[in-house]
Parts: C-alpha cells; structure tokens; sequence
C-alpha cells in the first residue's frame, strides 16, 4: 500500500478469533435464550398483575443481564416495543379495568399486523422489520416466563431490499480528512481527530464515542474496542495521521482527561454525543465541498470499501469491523467487482 491513504488504513491478517464458533448475530442469541421454552414447573408468576410498560422494562434489564447485551441495544428494544405500546394505547385496546395500560394476554397477531402496516406508511420495511424482531423477542420472553402464547411467533417479517452501503471514493475521503485544523482551536483539532479515527479504524460511531484514553496503545498503533457490537472486545489498527490527530486533540483539550477518562469530549469536557459527531461529519463535508452527504457510518463502509480495493483479506476486514458473520462483510465486495470489471473494460484487446 502506497501513500497518503494507505497510512490511514491498516491491513490486518486474519487471526486466530476468525475461527471462533461465536453465534452468528444478536438475533439468533435473543432467539434461543428468551424463546426457547422452560418446562412447566419454571413458570412461577403470572403476568396478569404488571403493566406493559413495567413488562418492557422488565425485558430490557433481562436483555443486558442475561446476554449481556450493550446499552445500545437494550435501548434500541425498549424504544421500538414502547412505540407499539404508544399504537396500542391510541386506538384504546385492549386496556384493563382502569383504562390506562395495555392488558397484554389480549394483544393479537392481527393487532401487531395493523401496527407494522402503520408503520410502513411513514417508515422503511427495514424499520418495520426492525420493529416486528423487537415485538417476538419481548413476547418470546414473556411465553419462557409466564406462559403466555406469543403472537408474534408465526409472523414473516417484511422483505426488504438490500441497498449497497453509501462511501466516499478515495479521492473524497482524501479531501474531507485533509481539512484544515485551525490554530489553536481544541474543537478543530477534536473533529479532525474523530474524523480521522472513524477512517483509519472503521469504528462505529458508538465505539468511538466510547473509547477512553486507556483503549488507545500509540506504541503498537492499536485501539481496543470494548464491549462492541455484541459486547465483544477486539483490537483494531490505526494508522499514524490518527494517532498524530489524537496526540493534538489531547495536548489542546479544554478539560484534561485520565487514563480512564473519554478521549472525545464537549469542549466541557462531558463525553461527546453519538448526534454530536453525526452534526460535526455534515458540516465538514459541507466546508470541504465533498459532494456525496454520508453519515459517520458512511466513513465505516468507506474504510472497508478502500481496503477492498487495495487488496485487504475479507476475514481481516471482517474481525476489524467487528462482524458476527463473513456473510456481513461480503456485501463490500461489489465494489471491488465493479473495479475489476472497470480495469477489464480498459486493459483487454476485447474488452
């Protein structure tokens, strides 16, 4: 790898963890744990006595104690099963005797079919899918404890096409990361390092806002990613203008921070917010003039997607991606194809 770009992203060989028999995604781990039935004596309450919004928040402390699941997700759960609860409680059934929460032995598969047929009206089929996942796990969880037939069981979810993840081409990742940094501004050099960090490493926005100064070794050029996707640690390379960028950010930053302490902070020094970096990323490519409008997410797929082109192992991208199942990590390779089939085009007598 040559230049510039190729100091900012790191190929990785493929190590030992590839062959790690790790269930293949979050779903499949929240489907055997919480649908897979007890025998009848462990059935020891009913449910007849809580609330549905109680019985959510029930389900989403059991997601983070018993699978361990990120806060993120247990999050992401709570808040699609409350905007079923919010359908519910709009069309006034079914309620219990005080008319105030939802009597959840009474919701039927035809009462979650009106609700994902709502939300496909405003929302994505992804989000509907998204929602419908949410619905049979909660319920899947309430038939293993209390006995009460899931509803949700033999509902499909929505199809829903699979769309090439948006990236930057090199020649823009280059421009938007050869940003100026203003003199002496701390905010300045804290966007520049984020930015160049997602980049090099292709960290999603959450790890980054997680990371604390302890999970960055400059001597070896790694950054460890704590309880990532799936709560799983793993190690990631970063390239030297990023580790360069963090080394600036740190001696500019208004509020010093520990070993322990978050390396990207407000400028009052309160860990930074995934919607923060969102906002930041918009308004650098805006200044930059970068024509194609991305999220942090987008600079996620356009690591992968250089390192593709520049002859990175799909098992290395996929262990610094942190991907469950290669099978994720193969939706990179069109990009690569197209690039084939372009130097194809060019190169041969009959092309």
């Amino acid at each position: 790898m040559q230049g510039a770009l190729a100091s900012r992203t790191i190929v990785a060989e493929a190590n030992a963890l590839s062959d790690f028999n790790a269930p293949r995604a979050m779903p499949a781990i929240h489907y055997s744990i919480f649908c897979g039935r007890d025998a009848p004596d462990s059935i020891s309450r009913r449910f007849a006595a809580r609330d549905m919004r109680a019985e959510i928040e029930s389900f989403a402390s059991a997601l983070r104690s018993a699978l361990k699941a990120s806060r993120n997700t247990a999050d992401s759960y709570r808040r699609d099963l409350h905007f079923f609860r919010d359908f519910m409680l709009e069309r006034g059934s079914p309620l219990n005797a005080s008319a105030d929460e939802i009597v959840i032995e009474s919701i039927t598969a035809d009462h979650i079919r009106l609700y994902l047929a709502q939300v496909m009206k405003k929302s994505s089929r992804a989000t509907a899918q998204r929602r419908l996942f949410a619905i049979k796990a909660f319920f899947g969880h309430l038939e293993k404890i209390s006995g009460i037939p899931n509803p949700a069981a033999m509902m499909r979810s929505p199809k829903i096409d699979k769309r090439l993840p948006s990236f930057l081409s090199e020649k823009d990742a280059e421009v938007l990361l050869d940003e100026p940094v203003t003199d002496g501004d701390a905010a300045s050099a804290r966007n520049h390092a984020m930015l160049e960090v997602l980049y090099s490493s292709g960290l999603r926005v959450s790890e980054l806002t997680a990371l604390n100064w302890i999970n960055v070794d400059e001597e070896v050029g790694m950054i460890t990613v704590r309880a990532g996707k799936g709560n799983k640690d793993r190690l990631v390379p970063v390239g030297e203008p990023a580790l360069d960028a963090l080394r600036r950010w740190r001696s500019m930053m208004p509020v010093a921070s520990g070993p322990n302490g978050p390396v990207f902070t407000n400028l009052r020094g309160k860990r930074i917010t995934t919607r923060s970096v969102e906002m930041i990323l918009a308004k650098t490519l805006q200044r930059s003039g970068v024509g194609t409008r991305i999220s942090p997410h987008g600079l996620r797929h356009s690591f992968a997607t250089h390192m593709l082109n520049r002859g990175a192992d799909l098992r290395g991208i996929q262990e610094m991606l942190g991907h469950s199942s290669l099978g994720t990590t193969q939706r990179y390779t069109h990009v690569s194809i197209n690039r084939l089939k372009e130097v194809h085009a060019r190169a041969h007598p009959r092309g």
